[in-house]
């Protein structure tokens, strides 16, 4: 029978050496189990005398991934990790080193740092303290340790970016002794066998002092004033910049005080519940009900891109990153050629700033090959056309490709906005066909919708979710619908904006108090970015309600004039040196059209109404999204705007805020709007139902997945 109480710290004894390993599958989490193995195996290895030194490691891949951060909601009980490093692991009177096997992050860099000496894998990538990203702070001593061992502003920029390093950045920084090839823990043990032999005892990090004599005065003045857009919101990398110049001030023990003062300030933060329902989210929306670890995933080596245009290249890009080979087509010599030039131009910046050595971008450069024939395609495992946005001109290349492609290879189409049912019908295979809806720069944009169609497979849709992880990229399942997921609910919080500028707001007032509010860039900034003339066309191609091409009028009275934004010079604003200045005529455009429309100009808009205003309606929309059943889950509609729209992670998505709001407040102020505004603030059934019974999508996506369970 299977051992089921098997405990998640066990030693080895290497004749005076205890090897003490954390057995934690897959990542080595310190929960409590393992915090209570690391006590009592540390106990009994530092009261046998037969030991010398202790060596401690983890299983497979990774030392430790740091804290379980579950326990942020479940509740946390003694031994707490500080205490476990500063007694049993730091105070330990035997020498102890860290044989850092694999990842060692957050509470697990944390262990290293406790440990004596440490030893690294050359194998190892990440070593690091990421807590920042989920709107925390080190909170086991690490921003009182690393600054003692690698100097203040090493450690300060290690911290506040969250950002992790390697074996030999490691080793050059002064954060391990020694980085090995091959067996880390032989390796280790060995080293303490020479520390045994050379007599040294333990090396304490609590024991140094911070060298301070070639700070500059203003460091963390400047480091704080660095802040303003931190993805981590207005809170923890603050706290870490003050925490970090708590080391430089206060001893090593008050600085550990200052530490967990300032973790508790973190942790009931909206921010930093925001952030850890960002990072579950983000791992739940790769699980698709009905499809497990018993669906095959389709072989994909190959890949065929057609269209060499801005997304076509940027597609071909985040494939050929992912270390796969790519076809690209286009039909005109002069289009492929500028294509081409523009993955070369990538590529060359890529090694010019030292993201890939110069190796790596000559195997990329080489693993593409450019060709004016789709019959190029008839190998490829997964074709994905990247052609002009118009349902005609995709379905006479659907039916090209499914005479051209061998049996089983994924026809992908990138539209954004059309019917993926229409286009897989011009194929006599709609089970292989999907779209995968990327977003520009597609090999920078971490979002990619996988939109499945009524017929798709579900070899198909898990075969494309699980290449969205190869190349980096978050996916999102959606239904068919306008616009998807994104993009549905884009229009109408676009719609909204429109509607604010004919009632007397500027561009600058809208963008202004949404990029305060927390959203990277403004709507009419990116508007002006991606071009007007983007969604004017979208504009043309389809037929939408009377009220939403009334509030439109302007925008596509601008986009006439060829102000697309700034690829022309000129859109909502006017670019100086690629600098956004705001632009009078176009106000005095939204004047004289409200004029017409007989709408009363006010004198302004206050930034909370811009916020609460658009706010809601991306929340009415997404409700509406859920109750179609074209999102799977609230979080993966959360998942979505955080990854492709600019909406920070640290406000958690339009559906995570909707629960903060409370259901009740957000059905009562919509209510509000629609009986003002009329039907585009038509309230979603789903909200109202919601609020009725006191409910909240968090609650809705549980009973789902326990109902599919």
């Amino acid at each position: 029978m299977p051992e089921t109480n098997k405990s998640p710290v066990s030693t080895e004894r290497r004749d005076a050496i205890a090897v003490i390993r954390i057995d934690n599958p897959p990542v080595n989490p310190l929960g409590l189990a393992v915090r209570e193995g690391l006590v009592r195996e540390f106990a009994t290895a530092s009261a046998d005398a037969g030991i010398k030194a202790i060596v401690l490691t983890g299983t497979g891949k990774a030392f430790s991934a740091g804290a379980d951060i579950t326990e942020f909601s479940t509740g946390r009980h003694a031994p707490f990790l500080f205490d476990v490093i500063n007694t049993a692991i730091e105070g330990a009177t035997k020498p102890v080193v860290a044989a850092i096997n694999g990842l060692a992050l957050g509470g697990g860099f944390e262990l290293a740092l406790g440990c004596h000496y440490r030893v690294a894998s050359s194998a190892v990538k990440q070593l690091g303290l990421p807590e920042v990203k989920i709107g925390i702070i080190p909170g086991a001593g690490g921003t009182q340790r690393l600054p003692r061992l690698i100097g203040v502003e090493a450690a300060l920029d290690i911290i506040v970016s969250g950002a992790p390093i390697d074996a030999a950045k490691a080793l050059a920084l002064g954060a391990v002794d020694t980085v090995v090839e091959g067996d880390v823990v032989t390796a280790a043990v060995a080293f303490a066998n020479d520390l045994i032999a050379r007599g040294q005892g333990p090396r304490r990090t609590c024991d140094r002092v911070v060298d301070v004599s070639a700070l500059p005065p203003d460091l963390f003045d400047k480091k704080r004033a660095s802040l303003a857009r931190h993805p981590s919101g207005p809170l923890a990398a603050r706290a870490c910049v003050d925490a970090v110049e708590a080391s430089t001030k206060l001893s090593f023990a008050d600085g550990m005080k200052r530490e967990r003062e300032l973790i508790q300030e973190c942790l009931p933060s909206p921010y930093a519940k925001a952030l850890q329902y960002a990072f579950f989210a983000e791992r739940q929306a790769g699980s698709i009900p009905g499809i497990g670890s018993t669906t095959k995933i389709r072989d994909v080596i190959t890949v065929g891109v057609l269209g060499a245009g801005t997304m076509g290249t940027g597609i071909s890009l985040a494939f050929l990153q992912g270390g796969f080979p790519v076809t690209i087509v286009e039909m005109k010599q002069d289009a492929l050629d500028k294509g081409m030039a523009r993955i070369r131009e990538t590529i060359d910046s890529n090694v010019k700033r030292g993201r890939i050595t110069p190796e790596q971008g000559a195997a990329i450069a080489a693993n593409v090959t450019p060709s004016l024939d789709m019959a190029s395609f008839a190998t490829a495992d997964l074709v994905i056309e990247a052609v002009f946005e118009s349902m005609a001109i995709k379905k006479e290349v659907f039916g090209k490709l499914d005479q051209i492609c061998k049996p089983g290879a994924i026809l992908a189409s990138n539209t954004s906005t059309l019917d993926v049912d229409e286009i897989a019908a011009a194929t006599k295979r709609p089970q292989d066909v999907l779209g995968l809806h990327f977003f520009s720069p597609a090999n920078i944009m971490r979002l990619l919708e996988i939109v499945r169609g009524k017929a798709t497979a579900d070899d198909a849709l898990a075969t494309a979710m699980s290449l969205s992880k190869r190349i980096g990229k978050v996916g999102a399942v959606s239904g068919v619908c306008f616009g998807f997921i994104g993009n549905r609910m884009l229009e109408n919080y676009g719609e909204e904006v429109q509607a604010m500028l004919l009632e007397g707001a500027t561009p600058a007032d809208v963008d202004k108090a949404l990029e305060g509010w927390g959203w990277a860039m403004g709507p009419l900034a990116v508007m002006d970015l991606v071009g007007i003339d983007v969604g004017w066309r979208i504009r043309k191609e389809h037929k939408f309600s009377d009220e939403r091409m009334r509030l439109y009028r302007v925008t596509d009275a601008i986009a006439d004039q060829g102000r697309y934004g700034q690829k022309t010079g000129a859109g909502y604003y006017k670019y100086v040196d690629r600098k956004r200045v705001e632009d009078p005529a176009v106000t005095a455009m939204f004047r004289a059209e409200a004029a017409k429309q007989g709408i009363e100009p006010r004198n302004g808009i206050p930034a909370e109404e811009i916020v609460e205003r658009t706010l809601l309606r991306l929340i009415n929309s997404g409700a509406e999204i859920l109750d179609e059943g074209i999102a799977l889950r609230s979080s993966d509609i959360d998942t979505v705007y955080i990854n492709g729209y600019g909406f920070q992670a640290w406000r958690g998505g339009p559906m995570w805020q909707a629960d903060a709001m409370g259901l009740v407040k957000v059905a009562e102020r919509i209510k509000f709007y629609e009986k003002k505004y009329g039907e585009r603030w038509r309230i979603a059934p789903l909200i109202e139902k919601l609020a009725a019974s006191d409910g909240t999508f968090a609650a809705l996506d549980k009973a789902k997945a326990k109902a599919a369970a």
